[in-house]
């Protein structure tokens, strides 16, 4: 049992790898890895029918996977997964640089955030957390 409510076994639950589905797998590594930034750790072919690419950002704990045979999930349904950085502006200026199509700065109470989409797109938010003041 944590402090911030129920757990079901008493034990962490970390998140450590999510889908995105896209159509062209090698058009979306190119993508993550060459223009967002994303650090390529697997490139598998298992069969003619089920191909895993693992790709990690820079500092997460959490990488997605895209290939084939991956997941049923359209290519281009995969919205708004969020990651945290330091300076949304300095991520947004490289995203720009590397040729991605990178949002304004949304301030908000809660952050201040940057969106883009992949080639297929998935949808993608950058957060800037905010100074909380306590």
């Amino acid at each position: 049992m944590s402090d911030h409510g129920y757990s079901v076994t008493g034990m962490d639950w970390k998140i450590e790898l999510v889908a995105i589905p896209v159509s062209d797998v090698d058009r979306a590594k190119s993508f993550y890895v060459d223009q967002v930034g994303f650090n390529p750790d697997h490139d598998h072919q298992v069969n003619e029918n089920l191909r895993f690419v693992q790709l990690t950002p820079p500092g997460s704990a959490c990488s997605v996977v895209l290939g084939t045979g991956i997941t049923d999930m359209p290519p281009g349904s995969q919205r708004g997964v969020q990651v945290v950085v330091a300076d949304v502006a300095v991520a947004r200026d490289a995203l720009i640089e590397h040729g991605v199509d990178a949002s304004e700065i949304d301030v908000q109470p809660w952050g201040s955030f940057v969106t883009f989409a992949d080639p297929d797109g998935n949808t993608w938010a950058l957060q800037q957390l905010p100074e909380w003041r306590g």
